[in-house]
């Protein structure tokens, strides 16, 4: 399918590995110019000669942490040197905040929200004025299936990713007037180096494929644990001419979660 990207240019936030670099290569392969942030430079550098080698395509590096409003302004600045405009803007930086309603402190849900919330509305703010210009403006913003069916077990995840969606909903019906998508995608148990973390806190003594397996197996009616390509495509095609009539949708991708 083609998905009528080519030249269009995506900025994608949280690239350097996991879901993003999935959803650049993704961009990429279908003909886009990029401009990628992470706070990890390192990753960036070696993704973003990853792409070029494969696909010739543009890429535009930047370490950028997005809870800190004065970088995610730096940021906006160079892409705009670079690019002029932007017509996709996919929002997936993420991380994670163990703990329970007993452990979790009032400074831990703040800084949760600040990178699952408050990131996506810095970086729309700071990349909506360029949308607007472009005949076929797109945001995808990356959450949880934890925001729409809440989970005790990702406290803060369920609580601040529900606000993320409404605010993706809002923003939708804000910007529709003017053309301009606004999707989530909610990701499940899909195994990114997040999930390294949650191997060692919860059961270390296991090895690896096998934590993983059993808990595709006991909590995904799929039976396994998703990988980021499979995220990516929708990404995608959001982005995409195909999806124009697409805008305030909450899509899940959590085989069957």
């Amino acid at each position: 399918m083609d998905l009528g990207i080519e030249g269009r240019v995506a900025v994608v936030s949280g690239a350097s590995k996991g879901i993003g670099a999935a959803i650049a290569k993704e961009l990429a392969a279908n003909g886009c110019l990029l401009a990628l942030c992470a706070r990890g430079s390192d990753d960036l550098e070696r993704l973003a000669d990853e792409l070029t080698s494969s696909t010739g395509a543009e890429v535009l590096t930047s370490s950028v942490d997005v809870t800190d409003p004065e970088q995610v302004i730096r940021f906006q600045g160079e892409v705009a040197d670079r690019f002029s405009s932007v017509d996709i803007l996919i929002n997936n930086a993420g991380r994670s905040y163990p703990g329970n309603f007993d452990t979790l402190t009032d400074a831990d849900f703040v800084d949760d929200y600040s990178v699952k919330g408050l990131s996506h509305i810095r970086m729309c703010r700071a990349f909506v004025p360029s949308l607007r210009a472009s005949d076929a403006g797109r945001i995808v913003n990356i959450n949880s299936i934890h925001g729409k069916h809440a989970d005790a077990r990702f406290f803060t995840s369920s609580v601040n990713r529900a606000a993320s969606i409404a605010f993706a909903r809002t923003l939708a019906l804000s910007l529709a007037p003017e053309g301009i998508c606004v999707n989530s995608v909610n990701i499940g148990y899909v195994l990114t180096p997040q999930w390294a973390n949650v191997h060692k806190r919860i059961a270390p003594e296991m090895a690896a494929d096998d934590f993983f397996a059993d808990i595709g197996s006991r909590e995904v009616p799929m039976g396994r644990m998703g990988k980021p390509e499979e995220v990516a495509g929708i990404v995608a095609f959001l982005a995409s001419g195909r999806a124009s009539y697409i805008t305030g949708a909450s899509i899940d991708v959590g085989g069957g979660q």
